[in-house]
């Protein structure tokens, strides 16, 4: 079964999507990478869908990522007396630690690790930003904040705190019991919340190994400070645009979405843009106009995937939502301008022998014309520093791990396969010109190339490059 696209999508999994007969339409609709949200359903929940997606991929005959998103640190307000009251601007209100039904003169915020860092001047966000206030004085048992943008408090209301960086884990104790119970199920990638620093991430790591690919979630102004070493760390990344727009201003999104899929790029590592891409499909079974250039922008960007949240988890028109994707990231893919656009965003060379040997092979199968690259991996190494070129043609991954190549269904231009280890060049050669014509990108005559690495299936040796004619 092959997309005609490169860039590749991710669907959340809800109420509206989990039924089995749906979770099929969504896949032959165009999802690559199903999404679990932690955030919500029980266990139980999360192994029915998680058994359902393994019985499609035995029926289609085609590996499917399956993505564990843990819900993270959650900072919320207590409760209030008479469960809310409006906040004025101008006037001045009091945070304490601990206590129930709340005045605006001791509003509960019970998080202590907030108390211990957050400093005079640094901002206070409440319900997505809609709540305002500016911090004039704290200690151990107080925060006194000036109401900036004022309306209605009321109980549980979310927190932000784009100023302060907090000595705070990424994983709770309700992160680490999914975790574990997502790992024993055999997730493919598990997507972090709240990471701050990279030490966030090889805190992750630490637990999951190498059983799923660590995917960092970027949500948080200081993450941003820090992106570099998070990118390094992290197997991929995801632009997590809903709570990093509440984080920092709404006009520098756009910009920031562009610097990290270059990074991305660069580091040969995956990313997927995130939130609100068709939020209007939620309820209606059509994008705004505005909605469809989003995502286009997020593919002229570069970016490996794209993700649905909402729009397939809970919303009247999930399969529409996945159609309508597909068919904007086709569009915009091959639109006259997208060659031109992707070329001109390509990151500097890296000088490595791996990466060089892949930059080669992309060039190769651009200028003769072939129809796939067949690329020989272990680790999916292979696969993402050619992905990193964008090649026109489509990147055929062979492999003999079923895990790496579930994981590569998140990365652009990838169509992976499982095939028994090959131990000879001339195995290699047969084993290419085979699966390229099983899998429909090749027939007699035409050309392939073949990327590998000698000896076969030692991690990080790409260094063998051929041009294969199909039928000689």
């Amino acid at each position: 079964m092959l997309r005609q696209r490169h860039a590749k999508i991710v669907a959340t999994v809800g109420p509206s999507s989990a039924a089995p007969e749906t979770l099929r339409a969504l896949f032959l609709a165009g999802a690559d990478v199903f999404r679990l949200n932690f955030s919500h359903g029980t266990h139980q929940d999360h192994a029915k869908v998680h058994a359902a997606i393994r019985s499609l991929e035995r029926e289609v005959g085609r590996p499917i990522g399956i993505l564990q998103d843990l819900q993270g640190p959650k900072i919320r307000i207590g409760t209030l007396e008479g469960d809310r009251f409006d906040i004025i601007p101008g006037e001045t209100v009091r945070f304490v630690p601990s206590g129930a039904n709340g005045t605006r003169d001791a509003i509960p915020l019970p998080h202590p690790e907030i108390f211990e860092a957050i400093v005079p001047g640094q901002d206070l966000l409440i319900d997505d930003g809609r709540l305002r206030l500016t911090v004039t004085q704290c200690t151990d048992d107080f925060i006194e904040a000036h109401v900036v943008l004022g309306g209605v408090l009321s109980n549980r209301k979310g927190v932000n705190l784009p100023d302060t960086k907090l000595a705070l884990s990424p994983l709770t104790a309700k992160d680490r019991a999914d975790l574990a119970f997502g790992l024993e199920l055999g997730m493919d990638w598990v997507a972090l919340s709240f990471v701050q620093r990279a030490a966030d991430v090889l805190e992750a790591r630490a637990l999951i190994g190498d059983r799923a690919g660590v995917m960092s979630k970027i949500e948080k102004p200081a993450a941003l400070d820090d992106i570099d070493a998070i990118v390094h760390l992290s197997d991929a990344v995801m632009v997590a645009r809903g709570d990093l727009g509440v984080e920092i201003p709404h006009e520098e999104v756009p910009g920031r979405q562009k610097e990290l899929v270059h990074a991305c790029r660069l580091a040969s590592k995956p990313v997927t843009i995130a939130t609100q891409m068709l939020d209007s499909m939620i309820g209606a079974p059509t994008p705004t106009r505005a909605e469809a250039s989003d995502v286009a922008t997020a593919i002229y960007d570069g970016a490996d995937a794209v993700m649905l949240s909402a729009e397939s988890a809970s919303g009247k028109y999930p399969v529409e939502a996945v159609s309508m994707m597909e068919r904007i990231i086709a569009t915009t893919e091959r639109h006259k301008v997208y060659r031109s656009i992707i070329t001109a965003l390509e990151p500097e060379i890296d000088t490595t022998p791996s990466h060089a040997v892949a930059v080669a092979a992309a060039d190769l199968a651009d200028t003769i014309g072939a129809c796939a690259i067949v690329a020989f991996t272990s680790s999916g190494n292979t696969v993402a520093r050619i992905a990193r070129k964008r090649p026109q043609v489509p990147i055929l991954a062979v492999t003999p791990d079923e895990h790496v190549s579930r994981r590569l269904c998140l990365c652009w231009g990838a169509h992976s396969v499982r095939s028994e280890s090959v131990h000879s060049y001339e195995d290699m050669v047969a084993r290419a010109t085979e699966q390229a014509t099983v899998e429909g990108f090749a027939s007699s005559g035409n050309h392939i190339v073949v990327v590998s690495g000698i000896p076969f299936g030692q991690t990080g040796t790409t260094n063998n490059l051929r041009v294969v004619e199909v039928g000689k």
